[in-house]
């Protein structure tokens, strides 16, 4: 299935909306230079490689693909159909769990990005991985962060991928989006950090990776998350 991309307009205005005080995330806006190819590649190659999971963690890898519009930084997300077995209707970056024929973590990550939205894994130019996390639910996910063409034609297996949701990086940065709640796994109660914007959420594995990426390019949106556990 071709996929037109679909934009909400509430998605539209993010870029846009100013943050409610001056700071370093307007400063940020002012300075799109932070968020170029170049600076984004030097800081996630100081990066070691990534550890071997621990015993009992099952070895998960993804693709936070970004791309860049207007001179713009945009990360892309998929939006999980109700028929899936994990994760039902969550926001999440393509991927999944190792299969005994990939090599390593980013073969997957590449893999489950092509087999979920149809992007040629020749496309993507690596430009570095972030610490890998384990869930409470058993997984151990590395995320890998890739340079993607746009526009770029892809193709949604539609068993597993309702939709594609495109968010400029800059609109991460501000803290009035961040927030955190308590969530209840298995009759324990754990704390789990948010995004959100109107009727997007985005929590789980994929809010902390998001934070990690962030804390990376110098931003610190949602102070005191670091020692929270992971839900996903």
């Amino acid at each position: 299935m071709s996929c037109q991309f679909l934009f909400q307009r509430e998605l539209d205005t993010l870029a846009a909306s100013p943050p409610p005080c001056q700071g370093p995330v307007s400063m940020l806006q002012k300075d799109m230079t932070r968020f170029s190819p170049a600076f984004l590649k030097s800081r996630l190659s100081l990066n070691p490689p990534a550890p071997e999971p621990p015993a009992g963690l099952q070895p998960a890898g993804v693709l936070a693909p970004i791309f860049f519009t207007d001179d713009e930084a945009h990360l892309l997300f998929t939006k999980r159909t109700l028929t899936v077995r994990d994760h039902r209707g969550q926001i999440s970056f393509p991927g999944g769990v190792k299969s005994p024929g990939d090599p390593h973590l980013l073969a997957t990550a590449l893999r489950e990005t092509r087999e979920e939205i149809g992007l040629d894994p020749e496309k993507v130019k690596v430009l570095g991985s972030l610490t890998p996390l384990a869930t409470v639910t058993g997984y151990w996910i590395t995320a890998f962060v890739g340079l993607i063409p746009y526009p770029y034609e892809f193709h949604l297996n539609s068993r597993e991928v309702k939709r594609l949701i495109l968010l400029p990086l800059e609109g991460f940065c501000e803290p009035r989006r961040w927030s955190s709640g308590d969530y209840t796994y298995k009759d324990k109660t754990i704390p789990v950090c948010y995004w959100k914007y109107r009727r997007t959420v985005i929590w789980g594995a994929t809010a902390r990776l998001l934070l990690d990426f962030l804390h990376r390019l110098g931003e610190n949106p949602f102070p005191g998350d670091e020692d929270a556990p992971c839900v996903d």
